[in-house]
C-alpha cells in the first residue's frame, strides 16, 4: 500500500531547507512530499494564523481528504498541532512527529511582548495558546488519541527549556543522542532516527 503524503513544518527563523538532509535520506521512499513555507515574520506571525497557512497549503497539494502524516520541528511542532486539534486535521493525520518543540512552553520566550511577537509569545509557559490546547484535548482525548504521535528532544536544549518538557501529552517520547537545537534534524544519527519513524509500517 502506498504510504500517505508527508509533511514537513519549519519553526521559528527557518526555511524549508531545514529539512534538506532529511529529505535527502526519504527520497523515493515516500512519492508526496510537501515542505511549505511558513513566513514568521521573526515572530511577529501568531501560530494560529501559520496554522491556516499550513491548512491553505494542504489543501492545494492534496486535496481536503487525503490522509497525511506530519512532522513539526520546533515552532512547527506547534504549527501542526494547532493545525490538527483547531482545524480538523486530526480527521486526516495518520502519524504526528514532533522534534524539539516547546509543547508545554518554554523559558526562553517568558519575557516576550504578544503584541510584538505574538508567535514567541505563545511559546511561554502557560500561555493562553497552549492552555487552549491542553484543554481541547483534554475535553476531546481523539484530538490526538486517535493519531500515531512521536516526541523527540535533545536533553541540552537551550531553545526549549526545560527540553524534557518538549514533548506531545501522548504518544512515546524519546531523547536524540545529540547536543543542540539545530543537530535534531542535522546530526546523522538524528536524521536516521526520524526516517525511521516515518518509514515504519502501520502497528
Amino acid at each position: 500500500m502506498q504510504r500517505p503524503p508527508l509533511v514537513l513544518v519549519h519553526g521559528l527563523w527557518d526555511t524549508p531547507r531545514l529539512f534538506d538532509r532529511l529529505m535527502a535520506r526519504l527520497q523515493g521512499a515516500i512519492p508526496q512530499v510537501l515542505v511549505p513555507h511558513l513566513p514568521h515574520g521573526l515572530g511577529g506571525v501568531p501560530i494560529q494564523t501559520m496554522a491556516r497557512w499550513l491548512n491553505h497549503e494542504i489543501n492545494a497539494a492534496f486535496g481536503a481528504d487525503s490522509t497525511v502524516d506530519i512532522l513539526g520541528f520546533s515552532m512547527g511542532g506547534l504549527i501542526s498541532r494547532c493545525w490538527i486539534q483547531q482545524l480538523e486535521g486530526h480527521r486526516r493525520t495518520r502519524r504526528f512527529v514532533c522534534v524539539g518543540s516547546p509543547q508545554c512552553g518554554t523559558l526562553t520566550a517568558q519575557f516576550v511582548p504578544h503584541r510584538w511577537l505574538p508567535s514567541i509569545a505563545d511559546m511561554k509557559l502557560g500561555s493562553p495558546f497552549l492552555r487552549q490546547l491542553d484543554r481541547d484535548w483534554r475535553e476531546h482525548p481523539e484530538l490526538l488519541g486517535n493519531l500515531e504521535c512521536w516526541s523527540y528532544y535533545c536533553p541540552f536544549d537551550l531553545m526549549v527549556v526545560p527540553a524534557w518538557r518538549g514533548v506531545l501529552p501522548v504518544g512515546p517520547y524519546q531523547a536524540l543522542p545529540v547536543w543542540s537545537h539545530p543537530q535534531l534534524v542535522h546530526h546523522p544519527k538524528a536524521v536516521e532516527t526520524l526516517a525511521t519513524t516515518l518509514l515504519a509500517a502501520d502497528d
